[in-house]
């Protein structure tokens, strides 16, 4: 299955969990976001961006990575645009990395492009490297977590037959409304598995 990692200009904390999910990707970076690549360990294979955030250093230092420019006013973010090349490369797993640090307008976006992706068959993760999240739509879901990890689901929609176990506080076909906060601040205890029978929202895990 072709995994790519999508680097974007969020804050990162390069972990060893962090190294071990974008091992072996393909690399395609999003303006400044090429930053992450060297305390990652990757080699890029396309840099696109209208680059208004990559400093002429960053720029001179990866002189040999193969570029794509778009310009400023443009309709898509640099990060929808490597997800958009990505796609077309035949990405069937996908990490936006650096896809939560920063501004929470960009966070907001990129969580919602994930469940996009979700509902083509794409794997998504959005970390930036202490905090992940995963889009979450109707069917069965297995999140590798380590116990002691801290999770919550947040519902941007009514959640309809939720159930999930492997944490402290497992539910049973729940329904969880849009603007309840019975999902926030669970701990993992075991293999988590979250079942939705209708309704998406996104699970927020901070590894233990």
């Amino acid at each position: 299955m072709t995994r790519f990692s999508i680097l974007l200009d969020g804050t990162l904390n390069p972990t060893d969990r962090l190294r071990d999910q974008v091992a072996g990707s393909r690399v395609i970076a999003a303006d400044g976001g090429i930053r992450h690549a060297q305390a990652l360990g990757l080699d890029v294979e396309l840099w696109v961006g209208d680059f208004d955030s990559s400093e002429p250093g960053l720029i001179a230092h990866n002189g040999n990575v193969e570029r794509q420019t778009h310009p400023a006013a443009k309709d898509k973010t640099d990060g929808e645009i490597a997800i958009d090349e990505a796609r077309r490369r035949g990405a069937r797993e996908i990490a936006l990395v650096g896809g939560l640090g920063g501004q929470s307008d960009h966070a907001l976006a990129h969580i919602m492009l994930g469940l996009g992706l979700e509902r083509e068959g794409i794997r998504v993760v959005i970390t930036s490297g202490g905090e992940e999240a995963y889009p979450l739509l109707p069917g069965v879901r297995a999140l590798d977590l380590p116990p002691a990890s801290r999770m919550s689901i947040i519902a941007l929609a009514d959640l309809v037959g939720l159930s999930l176990t492997g944490v402290e506080w497992p539910l049973a076909d729940r329904t969880v409304k849009l603007s309840s906060s019975l999902t926030l601040s669970n701990v993992v205890v075991g293999p988590l598995e979250i079942t939705l029978g209708q309704g998406y929202g996104v699970v927020v895990a901070y590894p233990g």
